[in-house]
């Protein structure tokens, strides 16, 4: 079961993990929303939506870049209307946006614990909410979100209380969405082992020289393609680590999406001690935070 011909909205989709996946997708001749509000180009963060409508054509798929705040209720519906007025329809949609701010209480600016709320766990919910009629007469429905899985352990709190339950949101989202919708569209979440060398890590978490220890945006592009391509009315519910994921599905050369193959990887946040790293891979033993 392919893409060809299936329209995938994708938050944030301007750049990194979002752009890999809809390349991946466009692979396959998919249509390809590119919801995000890099317009212009910003003097930090690679790509626009027209660069990223550009590499989607390139790879084989139709592209629509909008400029979408997935925090804007008019904004999210007007998307979702110009989505439908293009393709006819959405069969999925990726919830990739996310607002990152890991700090302490004490050191977390209230607009801050507002922003990452606001992306995450409301922006998750607003455009699902928005894409969910067209969603329900597709053929093979899926929701899917970058986000963890639900580990209640007091250690993934601790460092960033705000942080952590932004994301969490995103997670109890697809938990409910997988009951609320058993049967008939597939609601999974996908979540990185270890640090992927994007703009988050360059210029909130590491730094550029921390790229050395991490994995390609391609890892997860090659996921979510997996989990999009299944029986939306069976496959649904899971969330699902990576590497241990594209193993089980008898993927053997995990070295293929380090940056620098053969050197240990940076653990990402709120990866559970189950399952385990596949064997051959190697885990630093430090934090992110």
């Amino acid at each position: 079961m392919g893409l060809n011909g299936k329209t995938i909205f994708i938050t944030g989709a301007s750049r990194g993990i979002g752009l890999a996946i809809a390349e991946r997708c466009a692979r396959d001749g998919a249509n390809i929303v590119i919801a995000a509000k890099t317009d212009q180009p910003h003097p930090k963060l690679a790509g626009t939506i027209h660069t990223a409508a550009e590499a989607v054509e390139a790879a084989g798929g139709k592209a629509l870049p909008i400029v979408c705040d997935i925090r804007d209720e008019a904004s999210v519906e007007a998307a979702v209307a110009k989505t439908v007025e293009t393709f006819g329809g959405i069969d999925a949609v990726v919830n990739n946006a996310s607002a990152i701010f890991p700090r302490s209480t004490a050191d977390t600016p209230i607009k801050r614990w507002d922003l990452m709320h606001q992306v995450n766990a409301r922006g998750t919910f607003l455009v699902t909410q928005k894409c969910l009629p067209h969603l329900l007469k597709a053929e093979n429905p899926h929701i899917l979100a970058l986000s963890p899985p639900l580990d209640m352990d007091a250690k993934w709190f601790a460092p960033h209380v705000a942080y952590t339950s932004a994301k969490y949101g995103m997670s109890l989202c697809i938990l409910g969405w997988s009951g609320e919708f058993k049967g008939r569209i597939g609601a999974n979440a996908i979540w990185p082992r270890t640090a992927i060398a994007t703009a988050a890590i360059a210029n909130v978490l590491a730094g550029e020289e921390a790229f050395r220890n991490c994995r390609k945006p391609e890892i997860l592009a090659d996921v979510a393609y997996r989990v999009l391509t299944k029986p939306a009315a069976e496959f649904t519910g899971n969330f699902l680590i990576d590497d241990s994921f594209l193993a089980a599905e008898g993927v053997t050369d995990l070295d293929q999406y380090s940056v620098e193959p053969g050197v240990e990887l940076l653990p990402d946040f709120f990866v559970p001690d189950e399952p385990p790293a596949p064997p051959g891979v190697k885990i630093m033993n430090v934090s992110l935070t």
